[in-house]
């Protein structure tokens, strides 16, 4: 084989664009932005930031809520598993103030 020749030249540029063709259709699969022919990536989406916050503040805002449905669901266990005569007490304790 005679490395010196035009077709191993062509073969490294065309071994070259088929890993980056593969590289970018993994990517785009995966979700990653692509890549130019420069490795710049490109961003698929313009307000991809925008969406970012606007998505970490929704998880803050759900994290929150989710802290305080747990805290009420343990007042109502607390108030299924107690006796009945204890949570009636307690009523009349309540309406005695």
């Amino acid at each position: 084989m005679n490395f010196g020749g035009p077709f191993f030249v062509l073969a490294i540029v065309a071994i070259s664009m088929g890993c980056w063709l593969i590289n970018n259709w993994i990517r785009a699969k995966h979700g990653y932005s692509i890549s130019d022919d420069w490795g710049r990536n490109i961003s698929r989406e313009p307000d991809a930031e925008r969406k970012v916050a606007l998505l970490t503040s929704e998880n803050e805002r759900l994290n929150g809520q989710v802290g305080r449905l747990e805290e009420r669901i343990s007042v109502l266990e607390r108030i299924a598993t107690d006796p009945a005569d204890r949570t009636a007490r307690a009523i009349d304790a309540l309406r005695d103030r």
